[in-house]
């Protein structure tokens, strides 16, 4: 169904890792490698976050990414708008072209509900929210893995020795 952008989901990442990086510059390769983003993509996905003023850029020397403003201050709807443009959501669910208040289609009194409360969400949620659930996620796959290679550890070493 209706869902943010591809690129929109990659400035996400990308702007976590900066936020987990605070005051310090970030290379667009490091950011690659931890997120799986295609790099030449993300370049020219942080140049255009450095348009929109949500990031600094500094070429050369001790160059890097770093966030124009505190993690909190910046919403998922700046990013999405950054990213998207202001126009970013379809008017009408439907895809057609002269769906108004004048002209409306079946879903348009829902669709006009719907898409102010994901505006609103997207407007109360900001990147250090998602940089913290993303944190807490990573933290819960990482004690799985050491919780799945206790458990399986000894006894498949032992078995290894036997055979």
């Amino acid at each position: 169904m209706l869902c943010l952008s591809q690129t929109t989901g990659y400035a996400i990442q990308a702007l976590s890792i900066l936020d987990r990086a605070g005051a310090r510059r970030t290379l667009a390769r490091h950011i690659a490698h931890r997120t799986g983003i295609p790099q030449a993509y993300l370049s020219k996905l942080l140049h255009a976050l450095g348009r929109s003023g949500l990031i600094s850029t500094k070429r050369g020397y001790r160059g890097g990414f770093v966030l124009a403003r505190p993690a909190p201050e910046i919403t998922l709807m700046d990013i999405v708008e950054a990213v998207e443009g202001h126009r970013w959501h379809p008017r009408c669910l439907l895809g057609q072209a002269e769906c108004s208040d004048e002209r409306n289609c079946p879903t348009h009194e829902f669709w006009q509900v719907e898409r102010g409360r994901i505006e609103s969400k997207l407007r109360q949620l900001s990147l250090r929210d998602v940089s913290t659930f993303e944190t807490a996620q990573q933290a819960k796959r990482r004690a799985s893995t050491r919780r799945q290679t206790r458990q399986s550890g000894p006894r498949a070493r032992g078995a290894r020795r036997r055979e």
